[in-house]
């Protein structure tokens, strides 16, 4: 009961953070892996997709009320995205993620200090692409991202954000809003993947979903009344977290 009350308290924090800038997954992973040591890598990885799937299920509910979805670049991204994930679920066991994760740490500096630095970075729409274009650019960083999510998956909500407003040019809450139709597709490619295989603790990851939906409410409701400039910050914020993160395992593991 103590390791469920912490997992719940962790998954709602995770729920709310993601909704608003992604990430949450850099918080509910860890501890998920810290709370229940006992249980192997992949069964625990495959748990949190169920808490994750919920609360950005509900977060991009909301979202859609607010915004307008262009559904060519979306259907691109979530297609390449769901496919590609599986193949990163199923190679989970089978790469050395220590490799990638320096590769991430770099990249992860570069969006901080650029996101810092250009001011209006995500704070207006700017559509400088073809419809084309930027459909297959969303189909080709959908399945780059997608296999990320498959083969590590935290961080991947930002790292979302961070193409539809960089590359494909959306605002923030544009941008957040699209991600959350992408992750659902990546949780659920996983979440067949590992239900099939038996990793997933459903005595966990049932009241965990219930309590990331809630956090995802909240993260959502702050979102929308507070606006891009808000979002920017917390984003900013989320990355630098990540960004420490992703130094402590590649330093001290």
């Amino acid at each position: 009961m103590y390791e469920l009350v912490l997992l719940c308290l962790v998954a709602f924090a995770a729920g709310f953070i993601d909704a608003i800038v992604g990430g949450g997954g850099l918080l509910q992973t860890p501890a998920t892996l810290l709370i229940l040591p006992n249980y192997p890598v992949a069964t625990l990885l495959g748990t949190t997709k169920i808490p994750s799937i919920a609360g950005t299920t509900l977060a991009a509910f909301k979202y859609s009320k607010k915004v307008e979805f262009n559904l060519k670049v979306l259907a691109a991204c979530a297609f390449m995205a769901f496919f590609a994930a599986l193949t990163g679920a199923y190679l989970v066991s089978r790469i050395d993620n220590t490799v990638i994760k320096p590769i991430i740490l770099v990249v992860l500096i570069l969006v901080a200090l650029y996101t810092y630095f250009n001011k209006q970075f995500g704070i207006h729409q700017e559509k400088n692409h073809s419809v084309k274009k930027q459909v297959v650019m969303a189909a080709i960083f959908g399945l780059v991202i997608g296999f990320y999510d498959g083969l590590i998956g935290p961080g991947t909500g930002s790292f979302l954000i961070l193409v539809f407003i960089a590359v494909l040019g959306f605002d923030f809450i544009g941008a957040s809003a699209h991600a959350k139709i992408v992750n659902i597709a990546t949780n659920l490619a996983a979440i067949i993947y590992f239900s099939y295989s038996g990793h997933i603790l459903f005595q966990y990851a049932i009241p965990m979903a219930a309590f990331n939906l809630c956090g995802a409410y909240f993260g959502t409701r702050l979102a929308l009344l507070k606006g891009n400039k808000f979002v920017r910050i917390f984003f900013l914020i989320v990355v630098f977290g990540t960004i420490l993160r992703f130094a402590y395992d590649i330093l001290f593991k």
